[in-house]
């Protein structure tokens, strides 16, 4: 019989799910062998303090993956050799877009089994037959009652005729723009920004004006200058761990953003993506000026680009039906299931635990990257999933990025942001690409040898 008890320590989810979890990657790495005897479960509960009910649910969710059979009094043995094979080859993700953002997917988060209990207990709740029907434009009652109870501590207190259930941030930032733009209008962006709101811009036609400066976010006085000049009709910004530059307004450039709005009769579109991340969030500039404020809530960063769920908190009732209009024309609706699940976790509490390990995550991966290239000019924010890696003049980003890319580590170059004709010569780094932290830690002992002007440590594909 085996020795193996799992390692819960790092496990913020529900403990079956970590004690199967863990199952599978000593499995995975060769610890635990096809054939091999598991310690009772009675015993295996003693040891690792837990209950019996605890072990059963766990080796019972490892039967259902097909990593474990029972032999009667025998006991449970890992699986025969191709049914691991076949089982673990299945849980390899497929091809990813290596130019997103992408957040964390460590196995300490848990995230495959949370949205698999998740759904089964969705699905066996009583009503549950409506979800997979049509929704009303512009989200379901309870979605919205359950986005209205998220946004409330950057926000405050907002009626659910304010909220609107999208699919995602770039679908809620296309029909707002849609909306609210005709062709030529003029948005106001940082220098660098978002590449899912130059890509609306395109789309529709409008001009993008770009802020002098290469801090990141909006400056509220070069913000006041293009006001008197050009007149624009909306200004975008990131207020929270902007992308790509990690900066983080403080309060009162909010406030003083959300002033020259409300002067200059301009809309602003406040793209939250990372605003459920800080420990300590700051109020939101929709809170100081709601009539004027369109504010993206998206879940994507926080628990996965899977979920496709973002909440935008309009000016008003008239503005959310507008916006539901625009929704239902360009997709319909949200996933229902998708918006489902959100209320469900939102209203039980599995989010907030969901986005306290995400942040968790990030903090340690943040750590591990620092620790390696803090004499570089690293710009990055410890909650956020992203940084802002400046590279020498006369480095060549684009070669860089694609090298970073082929080891493991989703890296973009400078132009992707850029609004103007010359980007700072840089790459935005997404942390939560490598599997793990010793491949982050792999990945960032190679940027480090590259900047320093060797070829950088032997290295594995991770």
């Amino acid at each position: 019989m085996t020795t193996w008890m799992p390692d819960l320590g790092r496990s913020s989810g529900p403990k079956y799910l970590a004690i199967a979890a863990a199952l599978a990657d000593a499995i995975r790495s060769g610890r635990l062998k096809p054939g091999d005897a598991l310690p009772p479960q009675r015993e295996l509960a003693r040891l690792i303090g837990v209950d019996l009910t605890t072990v059963t649910r766990a080796f019972n969710e490892a039967r259902r993956r097909g990593l474990i059979e029972a032999s009667g009094r025998r006991g449970s043995f890992v699986r025969a050799p191709a049914a691991v094979r076949g089982m673990l080859a299945s849980a390899v993700p497929p091809a990813v877009d290596w130019r997103m953002n992408l957040p964390p997917t460590a196995a300490a988060l848990h995230l495959a089994e949370r949205f698999a209990e998740g759904y089964r207990t969705l699905l066996q709740t009583p009503g549950a037959a409506a979800r997979l029907q049509y929704q009303e434009a512009g989200g379901a009652l309870p979605d919205r009652l359950a986005g209205a109870e998220w946004l409330a501590p950057r926000l405050g207190e907002l009626a659910e005729d304010r909220v609107v259930v999208a699919a995602g941030a770039q679908n809620a930032l296309a029909a707002i723009c849609r909306l609210l733009l005709a062709p030529g209008d003029a948005v106001v962006t940082g220098a660098l920004t978002f590449p899912g709101m130059k890509a609306v811009a395109e789309r529709f036609g409008l001009r993008l004006l770009p802020l002098p400066g290469e801090a990141g976010g909006v400056d509220p006085d070069g913000l006041e200058a293009l006001c008197r000049l050009h007149r624009p009709k909306a200004v975008y910004v990131m207020p929270t761990m902007d992308n790509p530059t990690t900066v983080t307004l403080d309060a009162a450039r909010r406030a003083r953003i959300a002033a020259v709005a409300s002067r200059h009769g301009l809309w602003v579109i406040e793209d939250d993506a990372y605003g459920d991340l800080p420990a300590k969030p700051l109020p939101a500039i929709a809170r100081t000026a709601p009539d004027r404020t369109w504010h993206i809530a998206s879940l994507a960063k926080s628990v996965s680009p899977a979920l496709r769920v973002a909440y935008v908190a309009v000016p008003g009732t008239g503005e959310g039906l507008r916006l539901g209009a625009e929704i239902h024309a360009a997709c319909v609706m949200a996933p229902p299931l998708n918006a489902a699940l959100a209320s469900q976790w939102i209203g039980d509490g599995s989010l907030a635990d969901i986005v306290a390990a995400m942040r968790a995550e990030n903090r340690a991966r943040h750590a591990v990257l620092a620790g390696v290239l803090a004499g570089h000019g690293l710009a990055a924010d410890p909650e956020a999933p992203h940084a802002w890696l400046p590279l020498p003049a006369g480095r060549d980003r684009e070669a860089f990025a694609a090298t970073l890319r082929q080891h493991g580590l989703a890296a973009v170059a400078s132009d992707a942001f850029a609004t103007v004709d010359r980007p700072p010569n840089a790459v935005r780094l997404s942390l939560g690409s490598p599997a793990d932290l010793g491949a982050l830690g792999r990945v960032a002992r190679l940027i480090d040898a590259l900047l320093n002007g060797t070829n950088g440590p032997p290295i594995a594909l991770v």
